[in-house]
């Protein structure tokens, strides 16, 4: 950040000080420090929408300004000589903010009914809507968006936080453009969530849940290329239309078409690298 004039530093000590810079961040950029670090100051200044900008120490602080109100301060200002704490906390950052993803319509080919295998369950900490869910497949190339549980139906109970996400030999997309197998996956990891604009947001693993179950193979194309996912037998899991509408996959049938996210390059240890890798 380039300091101008109509850029100012305000310390915040009262609420004086916090309605000042409010009035003034209407015009202006404003960067703000609060004594005591307090979090109810900068959920006000958010509050009032102006283009406040909060003074940084740690990794902590910057994920709480960036995610007061949902919708975070315009920015942080980082405090911080050691690089490579800088490097962790604007990683933090990044994590914040995933980005988009261009989803890509799926033409299913085949569904294959196969025996009981161990399939993971996903119990975020977030409440997802229509159209939202977990990338997965098995192939890193190309992750089929598993919706949420987030409908009502008259035998279950929505768990909107939860994704039915596949078998644990699966890939998940995770923040940072990485992947994770489902196995691998614990309470408290970072997780990716996605929805049928390819929007996303970063949430967190409250619970695994790994049971047996029957499962289905689930076999799509896009343009000349095939690409699967084993998904449990059930109503109440769902993949992805363009339009965010769910279709179950006890539905789903030749010629449906589903959303996914399609990688050209290859994953060495859930990253990205550019060699010849054939996954079938």
């Amino acid at each position: 950040l380039t300091l101008k004039q109509d850029v100012l530093f305000i310390e915040i000590k009262d609420k004086k000080d916090e309605q000042e810079a409010s009035r003034l961040s209407k015009s202006r950029f404003v960067i703000v420090k609060t004594t005591d670090w307090t979090v109810i100051p900068l959920e006000n200044m958010v509050a009032g929408g102006g283009n406040i900008i909060a003074q940084v120490r740690n990794e902590k602080e910057a994920r709480t300004a960036l995610q007061v109100l949902e919708k975070g301060v315009s920015g942080v200002f980082i405090i911080e000589p050691d690089p490579l704490k800088l490097k962790r906390i604007l990683k933090s950052i990044h994590d914040i903010s995933s980005g988009q993803y261009r989803l890509e319509e799926m033409i299913v080919k085949n569904v294959k009914q196969l025996g009981m295998s161990d399939r993971v369950c996903i119990d975020t900490t977030t409440n997802m809507k229509q159209g939202e869910g977990m990338l997965t497949g098995n192939s890193s190339a190309c992750m089929f968006l598993v919706h949420s549980e987030s409908l009502e139906n008259p035998y279950v109970a929505a768990r909107p936080f939860r994704v039915n996400a596949g078998a644990v030999h699966a890939y998940v997309l995770t923040p940072d453009n990485k992947t994770k197998y489902l196995s691998e996956l614990k309470s408290g990891d970072p997780v990716l969530l996605v929805n049928h604009k390819g929007e996303s947001q970063v949430s967190y693993v409250g619970r695994i849940k790994i049971e047996k179950r029957p499962m289905l193979l689930i076999e799509a194309r896009y343009r000349t290329k095939d690409y699967s996912v084993v998904l449990q037998n059930a109503e109440t899991i769902r993949l992805t239309q363009k339009n965010g509408r769910p279709i179950s996959v006890v539905q789903l049938k030749k010629g449906d078409k589903v959303l996914a996210y399609i990688e050209e390059q290859g994953r060495h240890f859930g990253l990205k690298i550019s060699e010849t890798i054939t996954e079938k």
